[in-house]
């Protein structure tokens, strides 16, 4: 792709089947990491990520080469893979089907950074269920609430 140039900044949001709260902090690192080694071989440069016990947050500059529906794919199939097969978690975990995703502009990167970085303060004040639906607004996204996430309040 020669003379291809792009900048395509997306902050993605997924959440754990159910709901549940089953990333352990213990193995929250260890999962970022594998999660932007799956972004990186899908020639995607992940900025920033934050796996919360039930959802990850996960800001990435998108290559134009793979569509976002793929690159999410990717993440949640060989991240719950790797997260079973290492026994990361309590019991057999797999991700929520669907995702939020959101893009914004350079000027606004590390605004989104410093956001997903205080993960764990933010949701001290706010919980997933509230942040989800926040986004959804602030970026005028139309949404049958039918399908929206299977919410289990903790």
């Amino acid at each position: 792709m020669a003379n291809t140039y792009f900048q395509n900044y997306l902050h993605i949001i997924f959440a754990v089947k159910n709901r549940q709260s089953l990333i352990p902090e213990h193995n929250r690192v260890r999962i970022e990491k594998y999660i932007c080694n799956i972004a990186n071989k899908d020639k995607c440069k992940p900025l920033s990520i934050y796996c919360n016990p039930n959802h990850v947050h996960l800001l990435l500059s998108l290559h134009p080469a793979i569509a976002i529906s793929d690159i999410v794919r990717n993440i949640k199939s060989f991240s719950s893979r790797f997260i079973n097969e290492n026994k990361l978690t309590s019991g057999h975990f797999s991700w929520k089907t669907g995702f939020g995703s959101f893009s914004y502009g350079h000027s606004q990167i590390n605004t989104v950074i410093n956001y997903i970085n205080n993960q764990p303060e933010h949701h001290k004040k706010k919980s997933f269920r509230e942040e989800y639906l926040s986004f959804l607004d602030a970026f005028c996204i139309e949404f049958d609430s039918d399908y929206i996430f299977d919410w289990v309040e903790v």
